[in-house]
């Protein structure tokens, strides 16, 4: 019975000290890249702020084909109609319409 506290304390033991130790990489890591960044902030000139702005996301269409979502600058718009590929554009294009699909 004393053996499998002290097995159940070892593995408590052990799955603290493996925190521990990534928690100080990843404190270590941190430090370093922000000394990173502030050395070529520095020599950049003032780069740095630039780089702190989050990138926006990319804004997706809605292709009139086939409904599928793909990033506005891989779209192909015909007519005020935005398509996620040319084939698709030209394909809705030589679709018949109006009076003439009756």
């Amino acid at each position: 019975m004393r053996q499998i506290f002290l097995l159940i304390l070892l593995f408590i033991v052990g799955q603290w000290l493996v925190k521990a130790l990534r928690r100080h990489d990843a404190q270590t890591a941190q430090r370093t890249g922000a000394r990173a960044a502030n050395g070529a902030g520095a020599a950049n000139g003032g780069a740095r702020a630039s780089k702190e702005q989050p990138q926006l996301a990319e804004p997706m269409i809605r292709c009139v084909e086939c409904g599928v979502h793909a990033p506005q600058s891989d779209s192909v718009s015909v007519a005020g109609q935005v398509f996620c590929c040319a084939a698709h554009a030209q394909r809705h294009g030589a679709r018949p319409s109006g009076r003439e699909a009756r």
